[in-house]
């Protein structure tokens, strides 16, 4: 049976790689992303975020899944607007359509340097759902300069909002599996910069190591966001799957457990 599949950032990385794989599975796939998708908005905007619902309803009324691979990098507060709010308003918004489906599913993409140290204020106002404060408090953070926190506190509370919204009677109570994967580094458009620079790369390596396998390429991460969205996964729920060769066990440690 054809499922239709909505991809957010369809048109580069792991968005591009992921519509592939579920298009030649045989889905049909509606990507969404700021231009080359079937669906052109602005996900950084509340207004852009209702357009992309809106516009992916009038395509697909009935939605079998939805992956949320729309993200962006750097110190500014667009990164919060699109990497927390971008997901999860966009993901909600789809719930109605979720709600015709035999199968619905939701996975969105976090990232291994969510375990880093971030911004408690910053990861507060976004699981409060405040997204003024929430971009009002990455401007504090960049004047600061402690910028570099606000990727990852985005990332983490995406990851948190996941775990706490997986069990509630919208997701779970509706039957919607919600999960994230975490990557480490992946070779896209994104990370262009820091494979461009062996010093960058050496930075990245210390933050993050990767010990299996090394870097990874945007279809390992499709592969595991399309067993995550597949029928078959009924009772994987809140988890954060990091997929990032070993880093996140080395910067943490057996300690979590």
């Amino acid at each position: 049976m054809t499922r239709n599949v909505v991809v957010t950032g369809a048109a580069s990385g792991i968005g591009r790689a992921t519509a592939a794989l579920m298009a030649s599975r045989g889905d049909r796939v509606v990507g969404v992303d700021l231009r080359d998708a079937d669906v052109c908005a602005d996900l950084s905007t509340a207004a852009g975020r209702s357009v992309a619902v809106a516009e992916v309803i009038s395509l697909a009324p009935t939605v079998d899944a939805v992956v949320a691979c729309a993200g962006i990098s750097g110190n500014s507060p667009a990164v919060v607007a699109v990497n927390f709010f971008g997901v999860t308003e966009f993901a909600t918004g789809l719930l109605p359509a979720l709600s015709g489906s035999s199968a619905p599913r939701v996975a969105v993409v976090a990232s291994s340097v969510a375990v880093h140290a971030s911004d408690a204020a910053l990861d507060e106002a976004c699981l409060a759902g405040d997204e003024e404060s929430a971009l009002k408090r990455a401007v504090e953070l960049e004047a600061e300069g402690r910028g570099a926190a606000i990727y990852p506190g985005s990332k983490a509370a995406l990851a948190r909002w996941v775990r706490r919204e997986s069990i509630t009677p919208a997701f779970a109570g509706a039957g919607i599996p919600l999960n994230a994967v975490a990557p480490g580094i992946v070779r896209t458009p994104m990370s262009a910069a820091i494979f461009a620079d062996p010093r960058m790369v050496a930075a990245a390596d210390q933050a993050l190591p990767m010990p299996l396998n090394g870097h990874q390429d945007p279809e390992v991460l499709a592969s595991v966001l399309a067993f995550l969205v597949a029928e078959e996964n009924t009772h994987i729920t809140g988890q954060v799957i990091f997929c990032d060769g070993g880093g996140e066990t080395v910067n943490r440690g057996s300690d979590v457990f």
